[in-house]
């Protein structure tokens, strides 16, 4: 029987699969074995790309991080920071199961540290004091995990009777299910523009009125 043309088994495609898994049933749900049985080969055969599943699931964020856009800093520290916090919840929302991991920290992950040297990097050649670069970085990622975590505007009872009585000032909380898509985006943009408003105002007064580069 001739050789296949192409390899049963890559690291990419173990990643995906893996990635897959995670999307539909949550981290819990991936196991080598389980992996091994999407891919159509023995568990043993995963052996030959990856040591382990804390290995594997390293490499799939680090792969997610790697999405993530830190150019702005190119342009300016506002810019940077913008761009930065927008990408990272897109990454996120592509696969809100894989979030706990990533909440943990960029651990040794290339890729997380590298966005995190860049954005560093670009606050501090900004103006920012080191200590101020390391809570902004700080403060954009909890704004982030927290609305990747889960839905607000979502998790609200889409029943009306619920609220009638009890609860008169969420009269109209029943709609928001309808509109979560919508109302979690607009609830992000509006604390991250709060929050950059108010970083410019500190920022010149650090730096007596230097601007935003």
């Amino acid at each position: 029987m001739p050789r296949p043309s192409t390899p049963l088994l890559s690291m990419r495609r173990i990643r995906e699969c893996a990635l897959d898994i995670i999307d539909e049933a949550g981290l819990e749900a991936l196991s080598m074995r389980k992996l091994a049985e999407r891919l159509g080969v023995r568990a043993a055969s995963l052996y030959n790309y990856v040591p382990n599943k804390d290995e594997l699931l390293q490499d799939i964020a680090n792969s997610v991080m790697d999405e993530v856009d830190v150019s702005g800093f190119d342009t300016d520290w506002v810019t940077g920071l913008t761009v930065w916090a927008r990408s990272y919840r897109a990454a996120l929302a592509e696969h809100p199961n894989l979030v706990p991991l990533l909440a943990s920290g960029p651990a040794r992950r290339e890729a997380a540290l590298r966005r995190a040297d860049a954005v560093h990097g670009g606050l501090v050649n900004a103006g920012w004091p080191q200590r101020y670069a390391t809570m902004i970085g700080a403060s954009v990622k909890y704004l982030v995990i927290g609305g990747a975590m889960g839905s607000f505007a979502g998790g609200f009872p889409a029943d009306a009777e619920l609220y009638e009585e009890r609860f008169p000032n969420l009269e109209r909380a029943h709609l928001l299910p309808r509109h979560a898509a919508e109302i979690d985006s607009a609830s992000f943009e509006l604390a991250l523009q709060a929050f950059v408003e108010g970083l410019r105002s500190r920022h010149a007064e650090l730096t007596g009125g230097a601007g935003d580069s």
